[in-house]
């Protein structure tokens, strides 16, 4: 029995060694499983990306046949957009034509491998279909466009007759107004139907080469040209308005101008009595010679009888001229009544400040020096421009003054006295 104790291990180790080669079996089954599966995924996806490969060329090839039609129908400039999507598209099918050629060549790559390939096929296969798909869009677009253009083109014969027809009787307007008002007066509305004009015959010139080319067959692009005439049609439109409002627009100012004339009557009156009321003269000076501007307007409207625009504007022009003139001189006649207010106070200070200072420097004696002095002398000095000066505001800056080289000389007396 003892010579058989190495059973139980035996057994251990001869389970252990089956379990491990079972596992390392089963592992190579399932791994052979799976790269089973992925060569199926792979070959599904090489299959697949064989049809797009056979679609994405047949749509190159369409699209140069467009190209070429564009070319024929719309002009060189019109197909750049497709012809350079045709180029793109072009260059990504030889890359995909190329990567296809590996994959038929190539017998021993891996399925990882082939995938990215078939991947990057795919993906080639679809920035063709988007870009040649958006470029042919924009190409319908167009072409819906020329046959809306064609529908529209009646349209916009009879808006040129019409503009045609509302300028002429604007001009007739105008002649008829040129007995009313003067040739100042009407240049605007004059200048817009000189300018209706021109539209009209840039509108009528576009609309003529367009007829030509449908004339020469239904390919032929018109409707760039329809739109140039549709947009020289609406400045026409625009420009006829102002002509046509021209009376009533000369009207409106001739009742402005009236208002206007009433108004500035009545601030005439009212500035000169603030001139009268004034008490300094520069600024009533001033006022009046506004004034006397705003009255020569007023009388000399007759000038401008046939220019109500004209006018107005000068009017207006006197009217802010007198308000200006007339808040210069409120504003003079403040800071002087100001001044007269303020005036006897600042007298008084500075007769106080400066006895204060004299007796300061009396009390120091010799040891006050030179500059307490001369600020003393100073101040007196200014008190007197003070007394002597006719206007307020000149003799409150005076009287200031004489304050301040008051207030100077006692702190340098009282320095100099104290031994500083």
């Amino acid at each position: 029995m003892e010579g058989l104790g190495w059973l139980p291990s035996l057994v251990v180790f001869g389970t252990t060694a089956v379990l491990i080669v079972a596992g390392v079996a089963g592992f190579r089954r399932l791994g052979v499983r799976r790269e089973l599966r992925d060569v199926a995924v792979v070959r599904e996806l090489e299959t697949s990306v064989k049809a797009r490969l056979v679609h994405a060329d047949d749509l190159v090839r369409d699209a140069e046949r467009e190209v070429r039609f564009a070319e024929a129908q719309f002009g060189p400039e019109a197909a750049r957009e497709l012809a350079g999507a045709v180029e793109h598209a072009r260059r990504r099918l030889r890359e995909a034509f190329l990567l296809q050629q590996r994959l038929d060549d190539a017998e021993t790559e891996s399925a990882p491998q082939r995938g990215t390939w078939s991947r990057r096929i795919d993906a080639l296969c679809d920035s063709i279909d988007h870009e040649l798909g958006d470029a042919h869009a924009s190409l319908a677009a167009r072409r819906s466009a020329e046959r809306a253009a064609v529908d529209d083109a009646p349209a916009l014969r009879e808006r040129a007759a019409g503009l045609g027809r509302r300028r002429d009787e604007a001009d007739a307007a105008l002649t008829r107004l040129s007995d009313r008002f003067t040739p100042v007066a009407l240049a605007e509305a004059h200048g817009a139907v000189a300018r209706v004009g021109r539209e009209l015959a840039a509108a009528s010139a576009a609309l003529d080469t367009a007829q030509e080319r449908l004339a020469t067959g239904p390919g032929s692009p018109v409707h760039e040209l329809l739109a140039t005439a549709a947009g020289h049609l609406e400045r026409g439109e625009r420009d006829i308005a102002v002509a046509e409002g021209a009376e009533l627009d000369l009207a409106g100012a001739q009742r402005e101008a009236a208002a206007e004339a009433a108004h500035l009557d009545d601030e005439l009156m009212t500035a000169r009595r603030e001139r009268d009321g004034h008490t300094e003269p520069e600024a009533a000076a001033a006022l009046g010679t506004e004034i006397g501007e705003g009255s020569r307007v007023l009388g000399s409207r007759g000038e401008l009888a046939g220019d109500p625009v004209g006018d107005r504007t000068r009017l207006r022009a006197a009217r802010d001229r007198l308000e200006t003139a007339r808040a210069a001189a409120r504003a003079s006649q403040q800071r002087l009544d100001g001044a007269q207010g303020a005036l006897g106070g600042a007298m008084a200070i500075a007769e106080s400040q400066i006895v204060i200072a004299r007796s300061a420097v009396e009390r120091g004696g010799g040891r006050v020096g030179a500059d307490a002095r001369t600020r003393l002398a100073e101040a007196e000095r200014q008190l007197a421009i003070a007394r002597r000066e006719p206007d307020p505001i000149a003799a409150l800056d005076a009287a200031r003054r004489a304050t301040t080289r008051a207030n100077d000389a006692e702190a340098l007396a009282h320095y100099d006295t104290l031994g500083g």
